[in-house]
Formats: structure tokens, C-alpha cells, sequence
């Protein structure tokens, strides 16, 4: 087990999660999602996977986590890794999607936990991990509640394989799970009035009300574990502290982690004080390059209050291309820094939710399968689609293209958005002042453009009182929504090829 996940792709060891209460939003929906860090040119795909018949078996390729149904299974959205990258594997890993009863989901943030939680209560060989929540979550869940309750019991029988914070959602309610250890989780339902931003910090805290059932779900030895082996921590109230018990220690985490809470932090207008709250500093490994970004005097809260209110749809979008370009010392642009919009992104997801809508309709998934700085997210009504774009290339398209360095003359192939928007980040990431500027201005309006259109597809959605009806929209304007950006962006990268 220990030789299978030490080679394995560490696909989301780097990522930023951001959630955002409906009570701060312009449009008073709420709005979560992440951005996944991996490799520079690195493939995703957006699909659907089909209902299956009692007894489909979930399994893993990072562990020997198996789990069978014992009913017929939901259809679902995925996005998911090109199967080379998984032993030809088609099922790695339905990070982010939507099922037919409108429960969403977005696996995983990797976090870690600290030796002591580990000495008591290690991960497990068989255990469940980002490999396979999101196809256990949304294949089986019809509430969000539900899909908390079924992994929290799949932790308790079998562990877990991974420190993961994982967010799902319906049209009601919103939960924040965490694997806290081997065996302990915590499921926490989000409040509407506050904001939060993870970039891979188990020890983020917060305060939780453990008898709290109706918006607190764990583990039963949570408290009691550490307790009797001796490494619970608390709050200066007394009260347990869960955040401080499990996660990692403020030494043992990294300064591109906290370069990326700072820059999140500017970006929503709740910024921290250097000298006070954080430093910049180098840090310096024997065999490593230097590796500059911040770090904090004490461990930051996961949930604040942002500086403002009103946020809209294309500011949530733009989060997740943040660059800290207004972070002295912290602009991954001049300083070298880690950020949030690194060229690592490889996927990146919004679910914009309009709370007491009808399920088929209430989430609106916005995608992206490349870096955010230089991307666009197209709208997708994931309940209800039952047909992908052909413009989306699925895991039968090669691979190699990823490993193409010189992308003005290696053309991608054909009919893949996926491709196209990977190349135009490429070449901007190489030249960001004579393509850089000019492109995110283009690219910026092409993301406004979407989002005023699909406010009339929305309008004509809601109208619509039929499951058939709406699935039939759903396709049409997915689809449309799609081709559109795939010829835009495609003539877009076709000049800047010109032009190089």
C-alpha cells in the first residue's frame, strides 16, 4: 500500500479551495469551488458518468478502497484525469460535478494531520481517498447530508487513505468534510454570512459546536481519541480545539501555502498585515531552489468576514486566477511567489447555488480545464445534461500533447478545448508582457460575455416546468455555450501563433 501511494500521481497536493455565503454575494447565491495544482500541462476531461444497477463497485488505484452499491446509482458530471496517468484506468477521479438530484460536489483539498494524530491513528491501506469521493459522493447521494452521513460511515469502516477536505452541496444546504485522520472526520454546514479560503492548511481553525447535529456531523471519537492518547489540544476557552488536534503544527507548514491565504486574503479585502500577522521570507534547502513567500505569527481562521459585499459572478471566477499582484513582496508576476493562479493549475471549479430552487436546476457548475489566469469558465446545468459538447475532448484523446514544449508549432488536436485553452496559457505564461496583457483583457470580456448569456438561458430554464424540457436546454446551451468559447479561443491561439 505505502509503495502504491508513494507512486502514485499526487494530483492535488496543491490547491486552493474558496467558499463565499450568499449573504455577500450581488446575486444572493452562494458559490464554492477549487482550483487544482499539479503540473504545468497536465489533461482533464469533462464527461458524464451513467446510472448503474445495484451491486457497481467503486474501487481505487491509490489504495484497495472498494465499496459496492447497494442500489441503482446516480448519473453524474465528472471531471477526471487522462487514463495514461492511472494504469489506463477511466475512472481517476471525479473531482468536481453534479448528479441528476442536484447534489454537487468539488474533491479534493489535500491537507495534512500531525505526527502525533498520525502515531494514533494512521491513514489505512484500504481506506477511501480523492481518487474516489467524488464518484462514491455523487453516485450515491441524493441530499448533501446524505453524501456526509455515507462518508463519514465509509471512514468508519474502512479509513480513510488521505487528509482531504471535501465541500458538498445541494439546493439547501452546503457542508464542508473534512478526513481528519485514519478514522476521524468532521462535517461542518457552512454559514451563509462568512467566506473562507484553504490553501492546503489542515489547521485552519474554527470553532464548532460538536452536539450540534443539525449543523455539526463526526466521527464518535473524535474528542474521546486524542483524549485518551493524549495529544488533544484546546482553545484558550477550553473548549476542544479539532483544528489544532489534527492538523499539521504552524512549523511544519509551508510558505507557498501562506503566500497563497495572504493573497486570497488581499484579493477579498480581509488582508493581513505584514510585520503583524505574517513575514517574507526565504527559505533555504540543501538539493532545492530557494523558495520565497510568507509566513504567519499564528494559525489563521478558515472562515472571515471579507471587506466587502455584493461579489459577483466574474469576481469568484477571477479569484482563482490571483496572481497576488496586489501583495507587496507577494506578486507571483515581480517576486517569484507561489499564487493562487499558478501555472500549475490544471482544473479549476464554481458551483454558483441558488438556495429553495427546484434540484435539477439550483447549481449552476462553471468549468474550466486549464490555469485560471489565462482561462474561461463555461456554464453547465450539470443535473440535468446528458450530452457533452464535442468540443470537450474526452480520455480517448492522446496525451501527448501535454509533453509538447513548443506549442507555436505543435498543434493540438482537433476539436479540444481542453487543448487550446492549455496552449493559450502556455504561450502567455511565456510571454506575459507582449501576450500576457492583452490576451486576460480579451479573455476577461469573453468570461462577462458568457455570463450575461446565460443569464437568459436561465431566465428560459426556469420557465421551463418539464424534465425533459430542461434536459433538452441544459444540452442546447451547454453545447452552445461551449462551441462558442472553443471558436473564440481557437482564433484567438491561432493569432498568437501567428504572431510569435
Amino acid at each position: 500500500g505505502a509503495a502504491t501511494i508513494m507512486s502514485m500521481p499526487t494530483s492535488a497536493l496543491a490547491c486552493t479551495q474558496i467558499y463565499m455565503g450568499n449573504k455577500l454575494t450581488a446575486d444572493g447565491n452562494t458559490y464554492y469551488g477549487r482550483a487544482e495544482d499539479y503540473r504545468k500541462r497536465y489533461l482533464k476531461h469533462f464527461g458524464i458518468e451513467p446510472s448503474f444497477g445495484p451491486g457497481h463497485t467503486y474501487s481505487s488505484d491509490e489504495s484497495a478502497f472498494v465499496y459496492t452499491s447497494t442500489k441503482t446509482s446516480y448519473r453524474y458530471t465528472y471531471v477526471r484525469d487522462h487514463p495514461s496517468q492511472w494504469d489506463e484506468r477511466w475512472d481517476a477521479y471525479s473531482e468536481a460535478g453534479i448528479n441528476e438530484k442536484g447534489v454537487s460536489c468539488s474533491a479534493t483539498l489535500t491537507t495534512y494531520m500531525n505526527a502525533a494524530a498520525k502515531a494514533a491513528d494512521p491513514l489505512t491501506d484500504t481506506g477511501i481517498g480523492e481518487y474516489s469521493y467524488g464518484s462514491v459522493i455523487l453516485g450515491e447521494s441524493a441530499t448533501a447530508r446524505e453524501g456526509v452521513e455515507l462518508l463519514g460511515k465509509i471512514i468508519d469502516d474502512q479509513g480513510a487513505c488521505g487528509n482531504d477536505q471535501i465541500i458538498i452541496s445541494d439546493n439547501n444546504e452546503t457542508w464542508l468534510f473534512a478526513a481528519l485522520s485514519g478514522h476521524q472526520w468532521i462535517a461542518m454546514k457552512l454559514a451563509d454570512d462568512v467566506a473562507s479560503l484553504n490553501p492546503n492548511i489542515g489547521s485552519l481553525n474554527y470553532d464548532v459546536d460538536l452536539n450540534d447535529t443539525e449543523n455539526c456531523l463526526h466521527s464518535e471519537k473524535i474528542q474521546s481519541m486524542p483524549e485518551e492518547k493524549g495529544f488533544a489540544k484546546y482553545s484558550a476557552d477550553g473548549k476542544f480545539d479539532v483544528a489544532q488536534t489534527y492538523g499539521e503544527s504552524l512549523a511544519d507548514s509551508g510558505v507557498n501555502q501562506w503566500s497563497r491565504y495572504v493573497q486570497g486574503r488581499n484579493y477579498f479585502g480581509s488582508q493581513l498585515t505584514e510585520g503583524t500577522d505574517y513575514d517574507i521570507i526565504t527559505v533555504k534547502e540543501k538539493g532545492k531552489p530557494d523558495q520565497k513567500g510568507a509566513m504567519v505569527s499564528e494559525i489563521q481562521p478558515l472562515f472571515f468576514k471579507p471587506g466587502k459585499s455584493g461579489w459577483s459572478t466574474f469576481e469568484l471566477i477571477r479569484a482563482f486566477g490571483n496572481r497576488g499582484e496586489n501583495v507587496p513582496g507577494l506578486n507571483a508576476n515581480t517576486d517569484g511567489v507561489y499564487c493562487i493562479g499558478s501555472e500549475r493549475n490544471t482544473e479549476i471549479n464554481l458551483f454558483q447555488i441558488r438556495r429553495g430552487y427546484d434540484p435539477e436546476v439550483a447549481t449552476i457548475q462553471w468549468e474550466m480545464l486549464s490555469r485560471a489566469a489565462y482561462s474561461v469558465a463555461i456554464p453547465l446545468y450539470s443535473a440535468l445534461i446528458t450530452e457533452v459538447s464535442p468540443y470537450f475532448s474526452d480520455q480517448t484523446v492522446s496525451y501527448d500533447h501535454c509533453k509538447q514544449t513548443d506549442v507555436v508549432y505543435n498543434e493540438e488536436p482537433e476539436n479540444s478545448i481542453n487543448y487550446v485553452l492549455m496552449d493559450i496559457s502556455s504561450l502567455c505564461f511565456e510571454n506575459p508582457d507582449t501576450l500576457g496583457i492583452s490576451v486576460r483583457a480579451y479573455l476577461d470580456a469573453l468570461q462577462n460575455e458568457l455570463i450575461e448569456q446565460n443569464k437568459e438561458v436561465d431566465a428560459a430554464m426556469l420557465a421551463e416546468t418539464t424534465t425533459e424540457g430542461r434536459t433538452a436546454l441544459a444540452n442546447k446551451a451547454g453545447k452552445a455555450a461551449t462551441e462558442n468559447t472553443y471558436k473564440k479561443c481557437k482564433a484567438l491561439l491561432q493569432e498568437m501563433r501567428a504572431y510569435q
